[in-house]
Parts: C-alpha cells; sequence; structure tokens
C-alpha cells in the first residue's frame, strides 16, 4: 500500500514564508510545520510580548488544523521554540487554555533567533481519530 500524502492548507494562516507546506499529511498522521506570530492577511508580526504572539500561534496552528479537518485535541506532540527560556511560564499559559485537557508530548527548546525576530515558533503532529 503506496503511502496517501496531502497537503494541507489554510488561508487563514500565514502563507509559508519558505519553500515549505503549512501541512503535509501521510496516512492520517498530520505534520504541522512551525508557526511564529504573523497576520495571515498582512503577513506581519503580532504582538509585543511573548503571551500575545504565543495566542497568535495557538490561532494560525488551529486554523492549519482546521484545515484537514482537525482541531488541537488532535495534536499528540508539540514543539515549542523559544528565544528566551525565561518565557517559559507564559507561553505556557496561552497553550494551556488552547490545549484544555488535551495534553501531547512536548519539548520546549531555546533557539537563538526565530524567522522575523519572533519570541515563539510552535510546530505540532496531529492524528485522526
Amino acid at each position: 500500500m503506496a503511502n496517501q500524502r496531502k497537503v494541507h492548507e489554510s488561508k487563514q494562516a500565514p502563507a509559508p514564508i519558505g519553500p515549505y507546506s503549512q501541512a503535509v499529511e501521510v496516512n492520517g498522521m498530520v505534520f504541522c510545520s512551525g508557526q511564529i506570530p504573523l497576520d495571515a492577511g498582512t503577513g506581519q508580526m503580532v504582538g509585543q510580548t511573548v503571551s500575545e504572539q504565543a495566542e497568535k500561534v495557538m490561532q494560525n496552528i488551529s486554523a492549519v488544523l482546521s484545515s484537514a479537518d482537525l482541531t488541537l485535541q488532535n495534536v499528540v506532540k508539540t514543539t515549542i521554540f523559544l528565544t528566551d527560556m525565561n518565557d517559559f511560564a507564559s507561553v505556557n499559559e496561552v497553550y494551556a487554555k488552547h490545549m484544555r485537557d488535551n495534553k501531547p508530548a512536548r519539548s520546549t527548546v531555546a533557539v537563538a533567533a526565530l524567522p522575523k525576530a519572533a519570541k515563539v515558533e510552535i510546530e505540532v503532529l496531529a492524528v485522526r481519530g
């Protein structure tokens, strides 16, 4: 049986700023590219604080998942990238509000920099079912 590959795109999330897809599905697993706090309409950064940026990132992730007929409740793994690990608690608060009872596996790493000078980027893996 051949792997079924499908690209998912949402106009409600920012278009990729490089040669990648918003999300790619293979055999019911949806691999979502990292989202930063960009406005889908303008392509501009949203939010001054890390909490404001994390809120926009979660909205962007939800939009991408919606294009695959999924929600945050389908997420099984996340990776959070922070430019300052001191922002962990603030991002965690926003993340917990959106994930509610779903507690996927997660990694959080500090990085030197993110695209467009974002303070936070989050990527997710979601599954059907």
